[in-house]
């Protein structure tokens, strides 16, 4: 428990310093201009130049959750670890003014930051809430549709997560992660590194583990809809082909 509670403490302090530097919080490794990194993995040219650009800027994960997910007017989605706010804009816009957008961060510097930028654009159908993925500060069976970006994996307890999502859902709920996963497993002293954690890489589990873990959280038919080998520009020789970028979807 106080090693999960350290990895937390770092992983927000990091985060608090890229809202404050205004840098992008991506753990891609791609030496691209947004709009092609963009396309990269999922979002499209019309889809980052809709959303405010400060949003934009802060990071685009590892694959788009809105893309695939089938998001209908009028739903309420949950986005897990919405950062700067990027797929809670997009969302916004697919469920429409009669839907509701929540996106929940524990980093206070980023959800201030997409609460600022939902002002100064007007959305009226995005909020943002502080709180940990583990503990949702949200009612029981409240949500349509789940969406997380590259969140889940810097979570140090992703079955605790999994089963907060799977309360928060409503009865035949969806739920669309991007996440990435390791093909075996870690060396030891990644798996330690409190930077490795930051970046999104330490607590990455294997694969069949990590789909095992959705699964474990009460969650039916869980599939994965896409995957692909996550950039390797710069990183340890030692991961090379083993860390994979999916998109998982399951139901409640």
């Amino acid at each position: 428990m106080k090693e999960e509670e350290e990895i937390k403490r770092f992983v927000k302090k990091r985060y608090a310093e890229i809202a404050s530097k205004d840098r992008s919080c991506s753990p891609s490794c791609y030496s691209l201009d947004i709009g092609e990194e963009a396309k990269t993995i999922g979002y499209s040219k019309e889809e980052i130049t809709s959303i405010p650009p400060e949003a934009a800027v802060m990071g685009l994960g590892c694959g788009n959750p809105t893309a695939l997910a089938g998001l209908k007017d009028g739903e309420t989605v949950l986005d897990l670890g919405s950062g700067g706010g990027l797929d809670a804009f997009l969302a916004a816009q697919k469920v429409g003014e009669n839907g509701h957008v929540i996106g929940v961060d524990m980093t206070e510097e980023m959800v201030e930051m997409a609460r600022q930028t939902a002002n100064r654009y007007g959305y009226k159908n995005v909020e943002f809430r502080i709180g940990e993925i583990e503990n949702l500060p949200i009612e029981d069976n409240s949500i349509d549709m789940i969406i997380s970006n590259c969140v889940i994996n810097l979570s140090p307890d992703k079955l605790a997560t999994y089963k907060e999502a799977f309360r928060v859902l409503k009865p035949g709920g969806r739920m669309f992660i991007s996440d990435l996963v390791t093909k075996g497993e870690l060396p030891e002293d990644i798996k330690r590194s409190f930077d490795a954690w930051a970046e999104c890489i330490a607590g990455a589990l294997e694969r069949q583990e990590y789909l095992g873990t959705i699964k474990k959280g009460g969650f039916r038919n869980v599939n994965v809809l896409a995957e692909s080998l996550f950039c390797e520009s710069g990183m340890d020789d030692r991961l090379k082909g083993r860390i994979i970028s999916i998109k998982v979807k399951a139901y409640k």
